[in-house]
């Protein structure tokens, strides 16, 4: 089998619905993440279904309508190769989806990708998280998503300034996410964020549990947040 079989049989036995064209895009996409993995460290997941099962379906198994809303802005934080915010935005195109990262390099190779799938919803952009979230983009996006980026505590301070009251983050984690939440309901207190669903994944063929946390935006985040990465890592809240 090939990639987009992989891509297919996996998504609906997740009970995703993608189109031909959506199938051919992730196949694209695949082949250019595989290609450009050679020279630049994007992934260590380049076999054809692990990609499918890992990156693709792992991704796209945080999209609920309830929360991801027609034309909703999403700022997907530390995308890395473009994950989930890549996916998302061929499964949606209706998203406006800003893929953050702090390494440039991985953003030009993510500027064309878009260039060359068409995907007309998705835009890049350059900075660490503790900077931009004091400058324009500070609670002006309707969603959060972040992926493998750090413990939810931590997590929290850097993404929930840049969601609007009322949006959505959306942390995908992995099993031991009860410790996380554990740990984090100071920050949540702190900084705005309440837990409104935690659903468990498991991706088929996979017997790893894995979870998505969906947090609301319930009051605007202190000023003085985000803090520099030293005070966050010295006294994190």
């Amino acid at each position: 089998m090939i990639f987009s079989d992989y891509v297919k049989a996996h998504t609906n036995t997740y009970g995703l619905d993608l189109t031909d064209t959506q199938i051919d895009q992730l196949q694209r996409f695949y082949e250019q993440v595989v290609t450009t993995n050679e020279h630049m460290n994007l992934t260590g997941i380049t076999e054809p279904e692990e990609f499918a099962l890992k990156h693709v379906v792992d991704s796209l198994s945080c999209y609920d309508p309830k929360y991801f809303t027609k034309g909703a802005t999403v700022i997907d934080l530390g995308t890395g190769a473009g994950f989930p915010g890549v996916p998302l935005g061929i499964y949606d195109p209706s998203l406006q989806i800003t893929l953050f990262d702090s390494l440039q390099k991985r953003l030009r190779f993510l500027d064309g990708v878009i260039e060359d799938l068409d995907l007309q919803g998705l835009q890049t952009l350059h900075g660490r998280a503790e900077d931009l979230a004091h400058q324009e983009y500070r609670e002006s996006f309707d969603l959060l998503t972040s992926r493998a980026v750090a413990r939810l505590s931590i997590l929290l301070e850097w993404g929930l300034p840049y969601v609007k009251v009322g949006g959505y983050m959306v942390a995908l984690k992995g099993s031991i996410v009860q410790e996380e939440l554990e740990e984090s309901k100071r920050a949540l207190s702190i900084l705005g964020g309440e837990i409104v669903e935690v659903k468990e994944v498991t991706l088929p063929t996979l017997e790893d549990k894995r979870a998505i946390v969906y947090i609301k935006k319930v009051k605007p985040t202190a000023k003085k947040y985000p803090r520099k990465p030293k005070e966050i890592k010295i006294k994190p809240l």
